[in-house]
C-alpha cells in the first residue's frame, strides 16, 4: 500500500513569511544578539508558535547564552564503573529529569587529575552550564576548582567544608550501624568490614560507623569496589588465625565476590560466614542465599541532583538537601539457622 508523504516541517523561512520579516530577523529574535522591537519579537514568536516551529538546539542556546547541557566527570577505572550498578541507575535518574527539560547530559571519564581539570575547563568553556560532582574525596579539590571556573554545581555527598554549591547529603553511617547490630543479634562477635577506598568520603563515613560499632580496626580491610578486591580481601580475612564469622562490604560487587570465594573453600553462607553488602545490586535478591544489603536508590539520587542543578542554573539559591533513601534489606545471607540463633560466634 503506498505511503502518504509526511507533511513538510515548518522552516525558518515559513516563520519569516508568516511574521512579515526576514529570516535574519527571526534568527535575531531568538538569539537576542541584535536589538529588535518588542512588537516585531511578538510577531515572530506568535508565528513560530502557530506553525509549531522550534529553533535548533544551537539557536536556543544562543537565545539563553547557555549550552543547554549539564556535565558529569567520572574519575574511576572504566572496569569499576562497568561492574558497579550504582552509576547506570544514577544516570537514569539524571536523564529522567533532563529529558523532560530537553537538557543534554555530557558524560566524561577521566583517568588522571590533569584529565579531570581539562574536562571541567571544557565544561566551563561552553560544553555545559553546570556539573554534578560525585565520589567526594577527603579535602576534595574539585569543589573550589569548579567554583573558580564559574560553573554551577551540585555536590552529592557529605561535604563539610564551606561550599557555594547545593549539597545533596545521605546518611551512610546509620545503615552500617544497623547492619552491625543485626549481625550481633545473630550471635556474631567477630565482624569484619571490607571498605571502599578510604579517600572517598562515603567509604570513610561507613568505615567510621563500623569502627564506632565494633571498637577496633583489627578486621577492617580496604578494597577498591571491584570484584577482584572483594575476593582478595575476603581471602586475607578468612586466612587469619581467628577469622571473622561475618563480613560487611562497602558494595554488593565486592560482597558477591566474597560470598563466592567463601563457598569455593567450603564455607556455608550464612551458617559459617554471614555476608552483607551495600547498594542493593539488581542481582542481590536473586542469589543463593539472597544477599543482605542496603538499598540506596541511586535513581532517586540522580533525579534530586539533576533537579537541584537545574534550579541552581535558573538562579535559585544554594541549599542543603538531606535525602532519606537508604533502606536495610535483610535477606538469607545473614540469617543463621534457628538452631544456632543466639549462640556467640
Amino acid at each position: 500500500m503506498p505511503q502518504l508523504p509526511s507533511p513538510a516541517k515548518p522552516t525558518i523561512g515559513d516563520v519569516a513569511a508568516k511574521a512579515g520579516v526576514t529570516k535574519a530577523t527571526v534568527s535575531h529574535a531568538f538569539s537576542g544578539r541584535r536589538p529588535i522591537s518588542e512588537a516585531t519579537k511578538a510577531r515572530v514568536f506568535a508565528a513560530a508558535e502557530e506553525l509549531q516551529w522550534l529553533p535548533s538546539a544551537s539557536a536556543r542556546a544562543l537565545a539563553t547564552s547557555r549550552a543547554n547541557a549539564i556535565g558529569i566527570v567520572l574519575a574511576r577505572d572504566p572496569e569499576i564503573i562497568a561492574s558497579d550498578t550504582f552509576f547506570p541507575a544514577f544516570i537514569a535518574g539524571v536523564e529522567a529529569v533532563l529529558g523532560k527539560a530537553e537538557v543534554a547530559l555530557v558524560l566524561q571519564v577521566a583517568g588522571s587529575r590533569d584529565a579531570e581539570e581539562r574536562a571541567y575547563r571544557a565544561m566551563a568553556s561552553g560544553r555545559a552550564d553546570g556539573v554534578i560532582i560525585l565520589d567526594l574525596h577527603h579535602a576534595d579539590w574539585r569543589v573550589p576548582y569548579v567554583h573558580q571556573l564559574g560553573l554551577h554545581a551540585v555536590v552529592l555527598g557529605a561535604y563539610d567544608d564551606p561550599s557555594p554549591f547545593t549539597c545533596v547529603r545521605t546518611d551512610d553511617a546509620s545503615p552500617t550501624t544497623d547492619l552491625i547490630e543485626h549481625l550481633r543479634s545473630q550471635g556474631h562477635t567477630r565482624i569484619a568490614h571490607v571498605a571502599g577506598p578510604l579517600d572517598y568520603v562515603h567509604s570513610r563515613v561507613r568505615a567510621r560507623a563500623y569502627l564506632s560499632a565494633v571498637g577496633n580496626a583489627d578486621l577492617l580491610a580496604e578494597g577498591d569496589f571491584g570484584a577482584a578486591s572483594g575476593r582478595d580481601r575476603t581471602a586475607e580475612l578468612l586466612a587469619l588465625p581467628d577469622p571473622p564469622t561475618a563480613i560487611v562490604y562497602a558494595n554488593d560487587t565486592m560482597a558477591i565476590a566474597g560470598l563466592s570465594y567463601a563457598r569455593s573453600i567450603g564455607l556455608s553462607v550464612p551458617d559459617d560466614l554471614a555476608v552483607a553488602g551495600f547498594d542493593d545490586d539488581h542481582l542481590s535478591a536473586h542469589l543463593s542465599p539472597a544477599l543482605t544489603t542496603v538499598a540506596t536508590d541511586p535513581i532517586e539520587r540522580g533525579r534530586v541532583c539533576a533537579e537541584a542543578l537545574l534550579a541552581d542554573i535558573a538562579g535559585e539559591p544554594a541549599r542543603t538537601i538531606q535525602l532519606d533513601c537508604n533502606r536495610l534489606q535483610l535477606r538469607a545471607s545473614t540469617q543463621v539457622h534457628p538452631t544456632l540463633q543466639g549462640e556467640e560466634r
